[in-house]
């Protein structure tokens, strides 16, 4: 991502949309307008990017650049796969460190304070929030989100839609399956398995989910 870009709009008017956009005009990118399809929202202004209308109305073939500024991950797939051909933009704040040999996918975002070391590999459309760490050769799949003050050991494994509850950790080497959630503050001290919620330290298993 660099200044140069013009014409990238948000999908989402939200809270988080709000730490998107300003992590893109803290690196000086113009926004050039967002949508979401709540209709108070309409005619409003998120931190002076205007709500130009909602996500149905948008065309499948959508010009310009894209970030998707929502916190669920399931969402985020959604909108992802409705426009699978968008020039969805990876957003990261300048004060995130992302070490030269790690991997971003496209649509990801990297807020303040984050960190991104040697050899990890983030994927598509995920989510390194405020002060999150994610250490040496971590693999993050897609449409994951990694909380603010979360914390990876090096070599962990974040399965697609993963996400990682506020100043949870998970040590080196474990991995958390598919669409798990990790409740805020858990401590992930073996592997989890698909498409459950895990809290507490250690971190147990407390119910399944259906997605």
């Amino acid at each position: 991502m660099h200044s140069s870009v013009e014409n990238v709009f948000g999908i989402g008017a939200g809270g988080h949309a709000r730490v998107v956009i300003s992590a893109l005009q803290e690196a000086r990118v113009h926004v050039a307008g967002v949508y979401d399809d709540d209709p108070t929202k309409l005619r409003s202004e998120v931190l002076r990017a205007p709500v130009l209308g909602t996500i149905r109305e948008l065309s499948d073939a959508i010009d310009g650049h894209w970030v998707i500024a929502l916190g669920d991950n399931m969402t985020r797939r959604q909108i992802a796969a409705r426009f699978p051909s968008a020039d969805w933009l990876t957003v990261i704040h300048p004060k995130a460190y992302i070490h030269e040999s790690a991997s971003l996918g496209l649509g990801t975002v990297v807020f303040a304070g984050a960190v991104v070391q040697p050899g990890a590999r983030i994927g598509q459309h995920c989510i390194i929030n405020t002060g999150a760490t994610v250490d040496h050769d971590c693999v993050v799949g897609d449409f994951c989100h990694v909380g603010p003050g979360c914390n990876l050991g090096g070599g962990v494994t974040l399965a697609k839609g993963v996400f990682m509850g506020i100043g949870s950790v998970a040590i080196p080497c474990t991995s958390v399956g598919e669409w798990t959630i990790v409740g805020a503050g858990a401590a992930v001290v073996a592997d989890l398995p698909d498409r459950v919620v895990a809290v507490g330290v250690p971190a147990k298993v407390r119910r399944k989910l259906e997605i």
